[in-house]
């Protein structure tokens, strides 16, 4: 894990990550594609013989930081299961890979609007830290929620740029892991990507950083693990942002 202080002043752009790395919407998310995936598994009838019910690890592997269609479509790959794609306007009764990913977004909205969202406190005190310095902010995010959970957990005007699903569908920018959605959010803030930093919590979005040549790609565990996060490319690994603080590093 982090052992000092990143030399912020080095970098004129810091693109974050949303779910999992400044709100702890993550545990929302996982939540939401739990039931979605084992209420879907247990009414499947397919020519798949009694697929593995979801879990944890499938978060992480398959869905983790990825766009919602994607996530599911991969998901389902692992346990060999094909749907019809769908479009985006397809009902959440729909048994397509769009039908499921809406589901699971009207089940991600109904408890935010139910249960609401505060920040990580370290992310905060992270956040604070770079607006003193004046160093341009991002969000680089899957999910078309973005500038919703920014709004309710109040932070959304901390950020010059949000890069949330409905952008990068609007774009025809790749999601993550490809480095589509950091470039052009590094490019909004007028700042070259490598001399930029990343910050992510996922896997894939840490490829991401990595594939794009960003200045320091770093990885926040909340879950995925210090050795997955270094292997995918991050440069350092934190438990919590607040270790990248000067006044609250070790």
């Amino acid at each position: 894990m982090a052992s000092a202080p990143v030399a912020w002043q080095r970098y004129a752009a810091v693109l974050f990550d949303l779910d999992g790395v400044i709100t702890p919407t993550a545990v929302v998310h996982m939540a939401a594609w739990a039931d979605l995936f084992n209420g879907f598994l247990a009414t499947y009838d397919g020519p798949v013989a009694r697929p593995a019910p979801y879990s944890d690890a499938d978060y992480f592997a398959h869905v983790d930081g990825k766009p919602r269609y994607d996530g599911v479509r991969d998901f389902l790959a692992s346990r060999g299961i094909v749907l019809p794609e769908g479009t985006p306007d397809d009902p959440p009764t729909a048994l397509t890979v769009c039908g499921l990913g809406n589901r699971k977004n009207d089940a991600f909205n109904a408890v935010l609007e139910r249960d609401g969202v505060e920040a990580y406190p370290g992310s905060v005190a992270l956040l604070d830290h770079l607006r003193e310095l004046g160093i341009p902010l991002a969000v680089v995010s899957s999910s078309a929620n973005a500038p919703h959970v920014l709004e309710v957990a109040g932070l959304r005007d901390r950020f010059q740029t949000v890069v949330g699903g409905d952008v990068a569908h609007a774009l025809n920018l790749r999601g993550k892991p490809a480095p589509d959605t950091f470039v052009h959010a590094a490019a909004a803030l007028g700042a070259a990507a490598e001399a930029s930093v990343v910050l992510e919590d996922a896997v894939s979005g840490v490829r991401a950083g990595a594939a794009g040549g960003f200045g320091l790609v770093i990885g926040v565990d909340r879950g995925a693990g210090e050795t997955a996060l270094a292997e995918a490319g991050a440069g350092l690994v934190v438990a919590d942002l607040a270790d990248l603080v000067p006044q609250h590093a070790p």
